[in-house]
């Protein structure tokens, strides 16, 4: 079978380039020990857990369901009152984690414990000048955020077409493209445009092992690609989620010019929690990305994964090399 081996998945130890994320209230064990075992790379979400003691039973829950590598997502943002972030990184350290996905601000304060332990760091960002700078610091690989992507696009609206392409230009470090991806498809073209990789977050959201409600993954199957919401653009902290009544709501009161505090209960995270604990899809705000519109089933997470790869192959192997092939019947020239 044709592999699709580089230098991501040699350095990371994973079959194949396919990454799963970190989701908030999503990267649980039950998914990312799905994901691991299918060859692939899962991060459980350490601020999913309440303390740093629940993320090290959370690690060691997934290790119970796999022997494959696997990592933590860590996100440090801005907020009135941070969690304990140095707490979250000395527990998944304890815990023997080698893979962390940081988020959000620069990992500065945290490299030199992740260094110290051995531990290899992918840093997600959505611009080409936050990814130098994090390889500057340096991190072991870039994922790198398209506008299409669910949750925090970034502030410059540049789509992966352009932005992947633009980093891998500049960047020595293996790149990830996220944003946009749920098949072979875009699998092939993330390699095309310099990648050597594809992160998935609503694409596993939609497969039977996500931890979230049924309704949650019917919405996924029966929305299109229009049906996202920009929130939070007049605050410069915009965000990507599915469209529902909560949505609609913020953002009109945003045109109205609401602050922060006008609209914070609307967009409280534990609402978003409740919508895919209940399923109650107009509770809350809830994470999705444009790549919906290319998401027809809720597969297994084997199954989408084998299915990916089976699709990259056959572009890789028959459909691309069919273009370079010599026609029987060369084109004349207009003179003769």
């Amino acid at each position: 079978m044709t592999s699709f081996e580089n230098r991501f998945t040699r350095m990371f130890g994973i079959e194949h380039p396919i990454v799963q994320g970190g989701m908030q209230w999503v990267g649980r064990a039950e998914l990312v020990s799905a994901v691991a075992n299918a060859g692939a790379l899962g991060f459980i979400t350490a601020l999913t857990q309440p303390t740093p003691e629940a993320l090290a039973q959370e690690i060691r829950r997934c290790r119970d369901m796999t022997d494959r590598p696997f990592g933590v997502n860590l996100t440090t943002l801005p907020t009135i009152n941070p969690p304990p972030y140095a707490e979250y990184r000395d527990a998944l350290i304890s815990e023997g984690i080698k893979i962390v996905e940081t988020a959000g601000n620069r990992p500065t304060e945290h490299l030199e414990s992740f260094r110290a332990a051995g531990v290899k760091v992918i840093h997600k960002c959505t611009s080409v000048r936050h990814a130098l700078s994090a390889e500057r610091l340096g991190v072991d690989a870039i994922s790198i955020d398209g506008f299409e992507c669910a949750g925090h696009p970034g502030e410059d609206d540049i789509p992966g077409l352009i932005l992947i392409p633009a980093a891998t230009r500049k960047l020595s470090i293996p790149v990830i493209a996220s944003g946009g991806f749920a098949d072979g498809r875009g699998l092939v073209a993330a390699l095309a445009l310099g990648a050597e990789g594809i992160n998935m977050g609503t694409r596993f959201l939609c497969t039977q092992e996500a931890p979230v409600h049924e309704a949650v993954k019917a919405r996924i199957v029966e929305a299109d690609e229009r049906a996202t919401d920009l929130i939070f653009r007049t605050l410069r902290n915009t965000s990507r989620v599915q469209r529902n009544a909560v949505s609609t709501e913020v953002v009109e009161k945003e045109k109205q010019g609401a602050s922060f505090e006008q609209i914070r209960d609307l967009v409280s995270g534990q609402r978003g929690r409740k919508v895919y604990e209940t399923g109650d899809l107009d509770y809350g705000i809830w994470s999705v990305g444009m790549v919906q519109g290319l998401i027809h089933d809720v597969p297994t997470v084997r199954e989408l994964v084998e299915r990916i790869m089976s699709e990259a192959r056959q572009i890789v192997a028959n459909r691309l090399p069919g273009l370079l092939a010599t026609s029987a019947h060369p084109v004349t020239a207009a003179a003769e």
